[in-house]
């Protein structure tokens, strides 16, 4: 008897078989796998889905804080398919903001950005601050830092830190720097110069950096602690010199520029940064959850390029690591402040 070719053999159907048990083994893998990798969304990832998202600026639209809280709203929006909002709440040199997320609930859709000198500096410098940072706000992440720089005027005849200090122990009391005003941050790193470099300057101080910037440009006053974006054009244009960089290593914005360090003043480390922050109560879980969405979102090629348009780098810490910073730059600043006897205006 001749065998059918379109007749399937037993062998032939043997191999169908096994080729279609395969199949269906692999597909109820699958589909087994797939409400497993579902569930692989932590509690916190589940808790920050679930509403929208308020990202408090306790200072004006356009600003440093301003831009960070953006770069974190577009990103938490994108995250977990809720909205997220920027709100400005300015006044009381940002206590009002701060007091907004006080009061906020611990669940970790309300969240502040905030500048160092809020958070390290006032705190010591304000007698009737109204917040207990270490119990009102729990650290989430340190967000970004700027350099800033030490310049002078073209006029003052100083062009680097040794002829500083030989012109200020030549004229005790009579040089002076400007600075954005009392207990500011770039106050205090020029108490903070005095003190390292064993002189003494008249501190004179301005309702701001703008008016500051522009007596130091005209020579009425002759050195100022800045932010380096802030006068970095006028130190390419020649209308400023750059005395040295506040920080240990030299600034990617201006390789050129020395540190402080390097010329022999020694402990003159002051950054300014900016941070997140929640409501005290917010979950440990839910914290550390958002410091690393932090850290992935700054580290996106974007967003580096959009933070150094304002001089910024990206600085993501952990929870903790960012609760030690702050612990040990507020007593570094409480420090200076006291001994100084500095009181906030």
């Amino acid at each position: 008897m001749t065998a059918d070719p379109s007749h399937p053999t037993t062998m032939q159907r043997r191999f169908h078989l096994s080729v279609l048990f395969a199949a269906l083994t692999a597909f109820a893998a699958f589909t087994a796998a797939a409400p497993a990798h579902a569930q692989q969304k932590t509690d916190a990832q589940k808790q920050l889905a679930s509403e929208r998202f308020t990202l408090i600026s306790p200072f004006p639209p356009g600003g440093p804080v301003d831009t960070l809280a953006r770069v974190l709203s577009d990103g938490l929006a994108k995250r977990y398919g809720q909205a997220a909002v920027v709100d400005n709440q300015v006044g009381a040199a940002g206590n009002i903001g701060m007091e907004k997320v006080k009061r906020a609930k611990g669940d970790g859709h309300t969240l502040l950005v905030i500048p160092a000198g809020n958070v390290t500096i006032n705190p010591t410098l304000m007698p009737a601050f109204p917040f207990d940072m270490a119990k009102d706000f729990v650290p989430i992440t340190m967000l970004a830092k700027a350099p800033n720089v030490l310049v002078a005027s073209p006029s003052s005849g100083i062009r680097n830190a040794k002829e500083l200090v030989a012109q200020a122990k030549a004229r005790p009391n009579t040089l002076s720097y400007a600075s954005p005003g009392v207990g500011s941050g770039l106050h205090l790193a020029g108490e903070l110069f005095k003190q390292q470099a064993g002189i003494d300057m008249l501190h004179v101080p301005y309702k701001g950096t703008a008016p500051a910037l522009n007596d130091v440009l005209g020579g009425s006053v002759p050195l100022m602690f800045s932010n380096l974006p802030a006068t970095l054009p006028f130190l390419k244009q020649g209308k400023l010199v750059a005395i040295g960089i506040t920080e240990a290593h030299r600034s990617a914005a201006a390789p050129d520029i020395p540190t402080l360090a390097e010329q022999g003043i020694q402990g003159v480390s002051v950054t300014s940064w900016y941070g997140l922050m929640a409501p005290s109560g917010t979950p440990p879980a839910v914290v550390e959850q958002l410091a690393k969405d932090a850290a992935e979102m700054l580290a996106q090629p974007e967003v580096r390029e959009r933070l150094k348009l304002q001089g910024m780098t990206d600085a993501a810490m952990k929870p903790a690591e960012f609760a030690s910073y702050i612990r040990d730059e507020t007593a570094v600043w409480a420090r200076i402040i006291k001994a100084r006897n500095i009181v906030a205006e």
